[in-house]
This record gives C-alpha cells, sequence and structure tokens, in this order.
C-alpha cells in the first residue's frame, strides 16, 4: 500500500476514488474541489467499475445497492485511491473494516421526485399509469398511495431512466430530487413527493467521504483538515441516526424502509416507515432527542460515535426508533434482519 498523503506536502495529490456514471463523476467532483480547496491538496479521479456496473437484473437479485460499493472500497483498502465517495444511501450500515466515514458534505433535499409526460403530478396519474421504479422502498410507497398504478422494475443512468417517458413507454418514473439537483435536471421533475406519503432512503440526499483510517489520525494531516472542514455537522447527526436504524433492524439498502432526521435547533427528530412490499400496510413512529445536553466535542466526521457525545445520542435515537417499530410488529410486514 503507498504512503499516506504527505504533511509535508501542501499540494499533495488525492486519489479520489468514483464510479463512471455521469452523476457519480458529477458529485465526486463537487467533492474533489471542495477538498482541494480546504486541503490544500491537488485531486485526481480515478475511475472504479463496480459489480453494480456491470451486471443487468434488479438490484434487489444482485444484492441491492451494496453493489456499487464493493469495488469503491477494494480500491481504497489496496491503495489505488485515497478516498471514495459514494451516495450515501448505497452504504451498507454494517462497518467496513480499515474504513471510516470521512466527511457527510452538506445534504441535497432527500426527497423522491416524480418525473412524468404532461407535467402530470402523483395525484393526477390516469388510473393504470405505468410508473418506473428500481426500489422496493418506492414501489411500496407508490402501492400505497396509488394502488391503480402499474409498477415496472427499471435500471439505468438518470437520462436513460427520464427517456422512458413519454414519447416512451412509462408515463414517469420516480428518481431522488438530489441526483437531478446535480445533473441539473430538476426541469425534469413534475412533483416533489412530500416525506409523508414517500418516506425517503435512509441517507438519501447524502454523500459519503470514505478513506482509509489512517488517514484521519493526524488531525494536522492535510487531508484530514479538509475532511473536517468539507464535514457538515448537521447532516452527519442525521444520517447517523438513519444508519442506526437501518443497522438496528438489520435491513439492507434495498428494504422497504424509508427514514428523515431533521435537526432543529438542538432538536434531531426521527420519522421513520417500513410498508409491506404489496403496500397493503405500513407502520410509521418517530422519535426526537434534544441535544442541548451534549456538547459538540468538535471532532471531525470520522470520530467514532463512542468518543462523541452528539453522535452518541444520534445513534441510540435510531436504536430507540427501531426498537418501537420492532415491538409494533415491523418485522411481520418486512423481511428484516437479512443485511445485503
Amino acid at each position: 500500500m503507498p504512503d499516506p498523503v504527505s504533511t509535508e506536502d501542501a499540494l499533495a495529490t488525492v486519489r479520489v476514488g468514483t464510479r463512471a456514471s455521469t452523476l457519480a463523476l458529477t458529485q465526486t467532483g463537487t467533492v474533489a474541489d471542495s477538498l482541494a480547496a480546504a486541503g490544500p491538496l491537488r485531486t485526481e479521479l480515478v475511475r472504479i467499475t463496480t459489480d453494480g456496473d456491470r451486471l443487468t437484473g434488479s438490484l434487489v437479485a444482485l444484492g441491492g445497492t451494496g453493489v456499487f460499493v464493493t469495488a469503491l472500497r477494494e480500491a481504497l483498502l489496496d491503495g489505488r485511491c485515497d478516498v471514495a465517495v459514494h451516495s450515501l444511501k448505497d452504504l451498507p450500515s454494517a462497518p467496513a473494516d480499515g474504513l471510516v466515514l470521512g466527511a457527510v458534505p452538506d445534504r441535497e433535499d432527500p426527497r423522491d421526485a416524480l418525473c412524468a409526460r404532461d407535467g402530470l403530478t402523483l395525484a393526477t396519474l390516469p388510473p393504470g399509469a405505468r410508473v418506473g421504479t428500481g426500489s422496493p422502498r418506492r414501489a411500496a410507497q407508490l402501492r400505497a398511495a396509488r394502488p391503480d398504478l402499474v409498477l415496472l422494475d427499471i435500471r439505468g443512468n438518470v437520462d436513460t431512466r427520464l427517456r422512458r417517458v413519454a414519447p416512451g413507454d412509462l408515463d414517469a418514473v420516480v428518481l431522488a430530487r438530489a441526483g437531478l439537483a446535480r445533473l441539473g435536471r430538476l426541469d425534469a421533475v413534475t412533483d416533489l413527493i412530500d416525506v409523508g406519503t414517500m418516506a425517503p432512503a435512509p441517507g438519501q440526499g447524502a454523500l459519503a467521504v470514505e478513506v482509509r483510517a489512517e488517514a484521519v489520525t493526524d488531525p494536522a494531516h492535510p487531508l484530514a483538515r479538509a475532511l473536517a472542514a468539507v464535514d457538515h455537522r448537521p447532516s452527519r447527526l442525521a444520517v447517523t441516526a438513519e444508519r442506526a436504524l437501518l443497522a438496528r433492524l438489520e435491513a439492507g439498502c434495498a428494504a422497504p424502509i424509508g427514514a428523515l432526521a431533521r435537526l432543529t435547533g438542538t432538536v434531531l427528530a426521527l420519522d421513520a416507515v417500513v410498508s409491506r412490499v404489496d403496500g397493503t400496510d405500513r407502520l410509521r413512529r418517530s422519535r426526537s432527542v434534544d441535544l442541548a445536553a451534549t456538547a459538540a466535542s468538535g471532532a471531525s466526521a470520522s470520530t467514532p460515535a463512542a468518543t462523541d457525545p452528539q453522535l452518541t445520542a444520534a445513534a441510540a435515537l435510531g436504536a430507540e426508533v427501531a426498537e418501537v417499530l420492532l415491538a409494533d410488529g415491523a418485522g411481520d410486514l418486512a423481511e428484516l434482519g437479512v443485511l445485503l
């Protein structure tokens, strides 16, 4: 494995691993620019092909969105890159040996967006309208809101999915608003779906900047300083709660589970929903915690929750909501206890 970036070289090169899709390159480029400005560092993008890019078929059949992460993690561990950028919702909740979450940049709007023909909204889509999505979570919540719709499992990048809308073979597709915003394609959105109707995936809208553990052991290291500058504390607290919920439910990132945490002042609130896949039933629970009694440690996002009181409280909130869901019968609605 190559030596860590030298602290003596103020313009050392940091290799940033990324998938090669347009969205991944756009997201990674934004993070790389932020790291370079905060370092100061030079950054170089390293394109990594993942199983999710090579294989066809539904994401559920392939093992969930975690298939997009494994190759990037391997590239980090074997030294082909120094940093990897993921869509945080794709990142398995289980920790990876030798790696840490170095930063969570400021989160985009986490809502799901309907992109439909003729300006149609979820409420005005005609009965029998054909709607594409590759997400069991979205499909379950769409079935609950509009059981008269015909849902089709789709794959492909953002442009590929949008092209399937009229004059293609679909009336609409559902995509994350965050990805559309980063690609400058918000013009395609005809309806932003309220989180009460469709709770987003845990971590949706956020990016994960993952690094080898030794990269953040020295706070004076230019990369460690850059990661600390890029990290957005409210986003980090929110996704910590959401991912703790997912971990306690022992559910993969393709499970029909929605969760959204929000920090308002010093209060962190978490709302979560577990759905039956066919949309016929769902369970929703919410809890909150006041972080005023827990002083921020001033540590970076890579600091273990056990040594950071606020991250500890956020993780405990996620576990608490998961326990309430399990006690109230969430396991009867969805296949839990299977991490993907």
